[in-house]
């Protein structure tokens, strides 16, 4: 039986379809798409040219490490269907960012669409569980041994582990294409790709000529801080909000809304943040092209004013302190284990 609740959604959706935010952009995407790639192809001229200063050359890697986010979001949105009009293009547009970040768009999409169906439910969410994390007092309450004392200090050590995300992407393709289960479309090309990928980036840094621990800084800071970047955006979006369980009662439009948070939109965190900044408009609304969310922000915070649907939006720094707050809230309640009820003969229960 449908109810008021349910319906809410196909309202905001005809108003977001009227307004016609859902159609596709190619030609913004193709500005999008060559300028990111100029982005990387500047970065691999310049390498050369800064083998014998050191501290140069670490710029160029943080500079390479911030071009490899602005790719991924490239990837992302083709996962999304939400660059061309075709299936193909954006298959096409996923494969070739695989290439060049090392990893496999069918992993990426497989687990990027269950978060969206389940987002921060500590059962369903990948993105929700995480090794040597827990997000929620009850799961921290859950732990034993040494990572339930390890637990304890969460909020401190997580920004530290961010910088190996950018390896666990690269591992997680990889069981990705060995699980028997795993629905990669393109199991021949999806791996040859992932391994060309380590093949033409190992290639390159020989042909730059670098001395052994130039080219050994060189990846630790490239990957490192490209770890590190995704992290401090994906964090943002859904850390320290309305945790779920399978017996999430809400319906589509609430199960997003209130999951999810918002950074507020300044020139900085629009390209900082890829657009995902606007996460809620994104969750609404996955296939929108990236460059509709400040107008679709407008309409959704109207709606979701006028439906009584809390709709949290903070700064950036104001977001990082909310996350640490709860991290710390789960991360306190593994220093102090459930009660033991003791019942004396004779009590009542």
């Amino acid at each position: 039986m449908r109810t008021d609740r349910d319906r809410d959604y196909k309202d905001l959706q005809q108003i977001i379809k009227n307004a016609g935010l859902l159609e596709r952009q190619p030609l913004y995407y193709w500005v999008k798409i060559i300028s990111t790639l100029g982005l990387l192809v500047g970065a691999i001229i310049a390498v050369p040219g800064l083998g014998d200063n050191f501290w140069f050359l670490m710029a160029s890697a943080v500079y390479l490490a911030f071009a490899f986010g602005q790719i991924g979001y490239v990837g992302h949105d083709a996962g999304h269907r939400a660059i061309f009009r075709s299936a193909k293009g954006n298959e096409i547009a996923g494969l070739v960012v695989g290439f060049l970040l090392g990893m496999s768009p069918s992993w990426w999409i497989t687990v990027h669409n269950q978060h969206h169906s389940s987002p921060n439910d500590l059962d369903d969410d990948p993105h929700a569980t995480l090794p040597f994390m827990a997000f929620s007092p009850e799961k921290a309450r859950q732990t034993r041994g040494f990572l339930r004392w390890l637990i304890r200090y969460q909020h401190i050590y997580y920004w530290g582990i961010l910088p190996l995300e950018s390896i666990g992407l690269r591992l997680a393709s990889v069981k990705f294409f060995l699980k028997p289960s795993g629905k990669v479309r393109h199991r021949v090309l999806e791996p040859v790709l992932l391994a060309s990928h380590f093949v033409v980036y190992v290639w390159l840094l020989w042909w730059c000529g670098l001395p052994l621990t130039y080219t050994i800084a060189f990846v630790a800071v490239h990957h490192g801080l490209f770890g590190l970047y995704y992290g401090t955006v994906f964090a943002p979006n859904h850390k320290g909000m309305l945790i779920l369980d399978k017996e999430n009662p809400l319906d589509f439009l609430r199960t997003q809304v209130l999951t999810t948070r918002n950074v507020k939109p300044n020139p900085f965190n629009d390209l900082w943040f890829g657009g995902l900044n606007y996460q809620i408009e994104h969750h609404l609304f996955p296939g929108m092209p990236r460059c509709n969310f400040s107008k679709a922000r407008k309409l959704i915070k109207k709606f979701c004013a006028n439906r009584g649907v809390p709709y949290h939006e903070t700064g950036l720094r104001a977001s990082f302190g909310e996350i640490v707050a709860s991290m710390r809230e789960a991360g306190n309640a593994a220093r102090h284990p459930p009660a033991v009820v003791r019942i004396a003969q004779g009590d009542e229960v």
